[in-house]
């Protein structure tokens, strides 16, 4: 466990900030310029504190069905589709508070992803996500429920793992 100051709030050591990390504020302002333009120009519904990969697709053939809950983030080359041309169907997409969607997956149009949700790397996920749950796989099952994350899909466990992880000169 990590030192505590007086009022009993852990102090947890961070990793360095090493390769593309270190350019994290010129990858924000880029961020914040690509959601400006999705929302303004194609009227996607993408809150302001919402974070996601520059690689990250939202589909444009149907730019309203976008939604993207706040504290949420989309990793890298993941989509977000809320068309399916060969059945005709123009859907919502929406993604929920706090969850996180993994590297390459793939939300298939009219799904639901609930609050607090993390979707594993490379998941097609084809059916709603129940709140508070992590899924994976092609198609994604739950894998587990009743999870605990705060911003950005991140377990609460996770800033104490770390600061073990920094202390030990492996992060």
């Amino acid at each position: 466990m990590a030192p505590t100051q007086a009022n009993a709030t852990p102090v947890y050591k961070k990793a360095k900030r090493r390769g593309l990390n270190r350019l994290s504020r010129l990858r924000n302002v880029l961020v914040d310029l690509k959601r400006a333009y999705l929302r303004k120009v194609w009227g996607m519904d993408i809150h302001p504190t919402a974070q996601f990969s520059l690689s990250a697709k939202f589909d444009r053939t149907f730019p309203v069905g976008v939604h993207v809950g706040k504290n949420s983030y989309v990793a890298f080359e993941s989509r977000i589709l809320t068309h399916d041309r060969t059945r005709g169907l123009y859907l919502h997409t929406r993604i929920g508070e706090n969850c996180f969607i993994g590297g390459r997956s793939l939300i298939l149009p009219g799904v639901e992803i609930g609050d607090n949700c993390v979707v594993g790397a490379g998941s097609v996920v084809t059916k709603s996500v129940p709140a508070r749950s992590v899924v994976a796989g092609n198609p994604a099952r739950v894998l587990q429920s009743d999870i605990e994350v705060v911003e950005y899909g991140r377990f609460a466990t996770a800033d104490a793992t770390e600061s073990a992880l920094a202390e030990q000169g492996e992060a």
